[in-house]
């Protein structure tokens, strides 16, 4: 049974995702045919590699020659910010469907075709990390599910052109773009609430096996700490004596005879 959208809904209400569809031709590299840049309608130039679950389909049933609408994983490089895409297929259903196993899925996910789902439209999902209504950047992070219960969760990041509200950071947000050029810019905006941050577990007996020994270093004992002994009368500093005031003379006042 094959796909009746190209871009299905998600799955879950906070499925982080980034996908998108762009219509022209791939040119491979010298050297690989996985690698080489996606030459859209409008002449521009977007770096591309082919995931290798489709690069069979591509070398068997897909005439390179020709413009296609490719079903595409978008994202920003770290070293220079620039768009790259990963391609995951081909939506050709009339032709290509029962060959890519990428565009195949069980029943129960057909949806009719949507009108947002044309050349150029992008699905972004995920976690606002940077908004600046100033420079109009929204940058989205996407958590990738481990593909083995053993691996930890990777992300990456997507750059928009647009605007959020000053509290978008920390958001989960569902985004339609569109592409123009190599700019993803954001259309409609979905605030689906603020992504509870984990407070992280400190383990204590784990910090403090990690802390050399240290010898203790005996202190001098103090007068309470040493044993009690007892000591002479002698040795008992005797209290100074107090001495009395001696009584003042009376005074006769008495006349003489």
């Amino acid at each position: 049974m094959t796909r009746q959208v190209p871009i299905p809904p998600p799955n879950h209400p906070r499925q982080y995702r980034a996908i998108g569809l762009i219509k022209g031709k791939y040119q491979r590299s010298l050297e690989k045919m996985n690698r080489g840049v996606l030459v859209t309608s409008d002449g521009t130039l977007i770096d591309a590699v082919i995931l290798g679950k489709v690069i069979s389909v591509l070398k068997n049933h897909v005439d390179l020659e020709k413009p296609h609408l490719w079903v595409v994983y978008p994202r920003n490089r770290q070293i220079n910010d620039q768009l790259h895409l990963q391609i995951a297929g081909i939506w050709e259903p009339e032709t290509l469907a029962q060959n890519l196993p990428s565009l195949t899925e069980p029943k129960h996910h057909q949806e009719p075709l949507s009108p947002l789902i044309e050349n150029g439209y992008f699905s972004i999902r995920g976690e606002a990390i940077f908004a600046s209504s100033e420079r109009k950047t929204v940058i989205i992070k996407i958590r990738q599910s481990p593909k083995t219960p053993s691996e930890k969760a990777k992300f990456f990041k997507v750059k928009l052109k647009g605007i959020l509200p000053d509290n978008a950071v920390g958001h989960f947000w569902e985004l339609d773009v569109k592409l123009e050029k190599d700019i993803l810019i954001i259309q409609t905006a979905t605030d689906l609430g603020l992504i509870p941050k984990k407070k992280p577990i400190l383990n204590y007996n784990k910090q403090k096996s990690k802390e050399p020994f240290k010898p203790r270093t005996q202190r001098p004992l103090s007068e309470s700490d040493r044993p009690f002994s007892p000591r002479k009368l002698s040795d008992i500093q005797k209290p100074f004596p107090i001495k009395k005031p001696l009584p003042k003379p009376i005074k006769n006042n008495r006349p003489d005879s």
